[in-house]
């Protein structure tokens, strides 16, 4: 199959799906460029259609259906970013339950960085973690920009989105409910990992709710020079990852 127009009715649906409304009431999402692809292929993630760049199709033999050869007016017209890359697919996006979440938790409040969740989903595949939720005004898991960042690795971790704190409740009862603070005096360097643990983390502009820092159970903070006031949250997130997941 080809398509070279930009005006397409199927180019004009992919286009859609880079605004969130339509990506949550269809279900599906975009991936770009080759690895995103080829992973997301592997991984078994569905893909309802494959763009690729005429030049490129030897490229993507491991797609066996689905591919249409196109140009890069088309592909530009449907991609997120500056330069348009040699393809674009429409996948669908995975669906986890709350049961699919397992022992090492981590817990993002109202996380609103594109950059940061992507980084935070790639750190806690590498370091260990059994899941993530979003808790309460989260940015859209499947927005582009979540997609690339976390290079690869969104469809390797289960990752739910929850509101309702009766469910949180419910589903973490019987887990340490760590809450990472800025002023407390326990160090994570002291801090000894049990088995089941939900590590809570705020945004970078509010921190914690005070829902969650009742909520919690333990808490801690890193220890770093006291020339620097913070860190990026990416970067806190998988400082604690590595030092209670992998050691």
């Amino acid at each position: 199959m080809e398509i070279t127009s930009v005006n397409n009715e199927l180019v004009k649906e992919c286009v859609k799906l880079q605004q969130k409304k339509y990506r949550q009431s269809a279900g599906k999402f975009l991936l770009e460029g080759y690895k995103a692809i080829k992973e997301a292929c592997d991984f078994g993630i569905k893909l309802e259609h494959v763009f690729v760049e005429n030049s490129k199709i030897e490229q993507y033999k491991f797609i066996q259906n689905n591919i249409i050869e196109t140009n890069s007016a088309v592909l530009k017209k449907i991609s997120t970013t500056e330069s348009a890359p040699e393809a674009v697919a429409i996948g669908v996006q995975k669906d986890y339950q709350i049961e699919n979440i397992g022992n090492k938790v981590v817990l993002l409040e109202d996380i609103k960085d594109a950059g940061n969740l992507g980084t935070i989903i790639r750190s806690s595949v590498a370091f260990g973690a059994e899941g993530i939720v979003l808790y309460g005004d989260c940015i859209d898991l499947y927005n582009p920009k979540v997609v690339r960042a976390a290079v690869g690795n969104l469809w390797k971790i289960p990752v739910i989105h929850i509101t309702d704190f009766a469910q949180l409740e419910e589903k973490f009862e019987n887990y340490e409910r760590i809450a990472t603070l800025p002023r407390t005096k326990k160090y994570l360097k002291s801090f000894k990992p049990v088995q089941k643990m939900l590590l809570m983390f705020g945004s970078e502009a509010n921190g914690l709710s005070d829902e969650l820092i009742k909520f919690s159970t333990d808490d801690l903070k890193i220890e770093m020079n006291k020339e620097v006031e913070s860190l990026n949250l990416a970067t806190s997130v998988s400082v604690v990852l590595y030092e209670l997941f992998m050691k």
